[in-house]
């Protein structure tokens, strides 16, 4: 069993920017030496979290949506109190997606429904530069 380690460079909004990253992902165990097995992607820190979904703007709307009212900017969240940095929410929204999935794929062809897409969601209060680990475990 051979494991091929890669990385996704972004650049994000921060606030919640979900960018989608299927290409991305797709196109590194298209042209890995691998013909089936998993691909694991991974957001190294804890403001950031990966997902899948139907990357459309509604639905990327609603998201949003969702983690505003269980996370709210505007809450008094102890982080901020100890540390004054003001991203308390990003921390926790980050904590309810987690930071990575893992995706089987076979044919060198990642298995995602017809409507499936892989996220990354930057939920810090600010613009960041990260790296997205791939790890493609297989034969």
């Amino acid at each position: 069993m051979a494991i091929i380690t890669k990385k996704i460079k972004l650049s994000t909004k921060g606030d919640t920017d979900i960018i989608n990253i299927t290409t991305e992902v797709s196109s590194a165990v298209l042209n890995s030496s691998l013909k089936s097995g998993s691909v694991t992607v991974f957001v190294p820190g804890s403001t950031g979290g990966i997902t899948t979904l139907e990357y459309e703007p509604g639905l990327v709307d609603d998201l949003k949506t969702f983690f505003e009212k269980i996370a709210p900017k505007s809450g008094v969240y102890q982080h901020n109190i100890r540390w004054q940095d003001g991203n308390g929410y990003s921390h926790v929204r980050a904590s309810f997606l987690g930071p990575g999935i893992t995706v089987p794929f076979v044919d060198n062809k990642v298995l995602l429904g017809k409507w499936q897409q892989i996220v990354f969601i930057d939920f810090d209060n600010r613009p960041r530069d990260r790296e997205i680990i791939l790890q493609i475990t297989g034969e």
